[in-house]
């Protein structure tokens, strides 16, 4: 997809393309994470669960913000292991029809973060909603002491003022109905930025792979702590 990008919202959005982009079934590289038994029997898991941004679209797995994040865990000898489900041009609907699947293993901590290519497309915000919340209650009906981590972004400005204002307002409301945790602007610092992007100007490099990564962080860690 080749759009100019004017505006931090509209870059965040195009993150999220489904355009060109390959879909990603690894769920992280093998050197960061354990088989399936050993994540279930030795450590908990965090399920980023997610479209392109997630799926470290056009890097290597390992230069991805989830790949980042189980490498700053590790350091700390933190009992955590992250999966990465992230499947590149996901929407909120995919999402909700393929969450059963990846849910086949405890999950200690679920991380969101879809609803970009909804916006992409101009689809009904009521839809993304409910299909966000669908996915947020699987979750619970399976694991109800599972943490959730929603991932914020923003529209980009061409769908007008109320309907960007409301679409970041959908994951405040969402984080607030379900006692989840917030990252309030996932691109924090790399959305609009060219040396942070790829020669796209939509999906992160590695260096805004890194500044994601740090954004994250900042709201996962005190989870992790208070699940010890």
């Amino acid at each position: 997809m080749k759009l100019q990008v004017v505006l931090v919202g509209a870059v965040v959005i195009l993150a999220f393309a489904n355009s060109g982009c390959r879909r990603s079934p690894n769920p992280a590289p093998a050197e960061e994470r354990s088989t399936l038994a050993d994540t279930t029997q030795e450590r908990r898991v965090i399920l980023f669960f997610g479209n392109s941004l997630t799926a470290a679209y056009g890097l290597s797995p390992q230069e991805g913000f989830v790949a980042l994040i189980q490498q700053k865990i590790d350091s700390l000898g933190l009992p955590y292991v992250c999966i990465n489900a992230g499947n590149s041009g996901e929407t909120t609907a995919g999402g909700r029809s393929r969450v059963a699947w990846v849910l086949n293993q405890p999950v200690s901590i679920f991380v969101l973060e879809l609803g970009g290519n909804d916006a992409l497309r101009g689809l009904p915000l009521d839809a993304s909603r409910e299909n966000l919340q669908a996915i947020i209650d699987q979750v619970r009906a399976k694991y109800p002491a599972c943490r959730i981590v929603i991932a914020g972004m923003l529209a980009p400005p061409n769908l007008g003022p109320a309907y960007t204002e409301m679409f970041a307002q959908m994951y405040r409301d969402l984080a607030a109905a379900n006692q989840a945790t917030l990252i309030p602007f996932l691109l924090e610092g790399v959305g609009g930025e060219p040396e942070f992007n790829l020669p796209d100007g939509i999906h992160p490099n590695a260096a805004g792979h890194r500044i994601v990564s740090e954004n994250v962080w900042k709201v996962l860690y005190p989870l992790l702590q208070e699940a010890l």
